[in-house]
């Protein structure tokens, strides 16, 4: 078995559909309660996913976010740096897109790409990867000691499941823009990507910001057991809502809707489904 795989427990049965569901849900409204308490107490509060391409970050992050109020939580998926950022300080690009008060920063891939693609492809120098790794666990203690509650989530894949999902992949048209070569590279880079994690763990892995290792090969639970970790490290409780209640309508003054020849609409194509 695949190194990634070593120390894993026993695979549980699998998860119904409609349990999964019902869990998820809960832990989506705790994430709203979350969510609230953060906006009221102007708490800052960043979470990073990292991993193997194909380990599910990406549907993880969305069904966090499912619920949530995108002036709250915000996602942050970087593109390739300019060429005015490549000459920045390293972490400069991503010190913009941290939270203000009451905020919550999710980002799909973080700073931690200097430790991983860019050393295994080459796009560092090794000066430049050496440097990171003496940084990083500074930069993430200053984040911690200014109040930023900082989670950091690792999913762990195994190579079989990632070739698996690659090949769904090629295969969905919806989803085929996820694979790029460098992502398929991937799999003939399996044991470099293998040490260049052990290698980040090693330096980044700090009592002020730790590595929380998620098992990703079966989906549902690492959503389910993502959220409800990162639920019970942060001391939230529920704030209660304003009371809201609705209006009387006023009664109408004459108002008459213009005739629909005067306006545009979108043509019903949900009745020719019907046919």
């Amino acid at each position: 078995m695949a190194e990634e795989q070593e120390g894993k427990h026993p695979a549980p049965g699998k998860l119904s559909k409609a349990r999964y569901e019902r869990e998820l849900y809960r832990l989506q409204t705790e994430l709203v309660k979350l969510q609230e308490w953060v906006r009221s107490e102007g708490t800052r509060l960043v979470v990073v996913f990292e991993g193997r391409d194909a380990a599910g970050k990406g549907s993880t992050i969305k069904r966090v976010t499912a619920y949530l109020n995108p002036r709250v939580a915000r996602i942050v998926a970087l593109p390739q740096p300019t060429e005015r950022e490549r000459t920045q300080w390293y972490f400069q690009r991503y010190t913009e897109h941290l939270p203000a008060a009451g905020e919550i920063v999710l980002f799909d891939r973080s700073w931690y790409n200097r430790a991983g693609v860019e050393q295994v492809m080459g796009f560092c120098t090794p000066a430049e990867y050496q440097r990171f790794l003496r940084q990083c666990p500074v930069f993430e203690r200053m984040l911690v000691e200014d109040g930023i509650l900082l989670r950091k989530y690792w999913f762990s894949v195994s190579d079989e499941v990632q070739e698996q999902r690659f090949r769904q992949r090629l295969d969905d048209p919806t989803r085929r823009w996820k694979l790029s070569r460098v992502d398929l590279e991937s799999l003939t880079r399996w044991e470099e990507y293998s040490r260049a994690k052990d290698d980040m763990f090693v330096h980044t892995d700090v009592p002020e910001a730790p590595w929380y290792v998620v098992e990703s090969d079966d989906k549902r639970r690492a959503r389910l057991n993502m959220i409800a970790h990162l639920l019970s490290t942060v001391p939230y409780h529920e704030v209660p809502p304003p009371v809201l209640e609705l209006p009387p309508r006023p009664p109408g003054t004459g108002y008459r809707r213009p005739p629909r020849d005067l306006q545009t609409y979108v043509p019903d194509h949900a009745a020719d489904l019907e046919k």
